[in-house]
């Protein structure tokens, strides 16, 4: 159940988000913590870095691990503004992520429910615990806002 703790790392992600949108990339923002302590946070980068894994999930986890010095991060939450895609949800399984929290569904690429649920199979050798919907409208406002602003 979402509380009071999830919406305040949503609302972080929120801000990179924003700043995603600032350097003309998609505006989802990641966080990734363990029990209170913010370890990462990161906006997506495709657009800046010219990279096509630079995903605000994937940069988050990477910086987290290097913090950590592991790329287990089994006692972790990711917080992400947009469902992951199946490249973000692969890593999340790969990083050994406890628990991911996400805002807005995704039904055209998300791999965390919508789609398919890479995050939660079964024949895997870890599954993620799931909380869907947190802060989803700001989310969701965020990202019309950028397509809007494009068309």
């Amino acid at each position: 159940m979402a509380g009071e703790r999830d919406e305040m790392m949503m609302r972080i992600a929120l801000e990179e988000a924003g700043a995603a949108s600032s350097w003309g990339d998609v505006p989802i923002g990641a966080v990734v913590t363990r029990d209170d302590e913010v370890l990462a946070r990161a906006a997506n980068a495709r657009e800046r870095d010219r990279d096509p894994t630079a995903h605000a999930e994937v940069l988050a986890l990477r910086s987290a691990a290097q913090r950590l010095s592991t790329w287990r991060l089994e006692d972790c939450t990711l917080y992400v503004t947009l469902e992951p895609c199946a490249m973000c949800a692969g890593a999340i399984v790969l990083a050994r992520v406890e628990r991911l929290v996400f805002g807005g569904k995704d039904d055209k690429a998300g791999f965390a429910g919508s789609l398919g649920d890479l995050v939660r199979d079964p024949r895997l050798n870890h599954a993620v615990e799931v909380e869907s919907g947190v802060l989803a409208e700001e989310c969701g406002e965020l990202l019309r806002a950028f397509f809007r602003e494009r068309r």
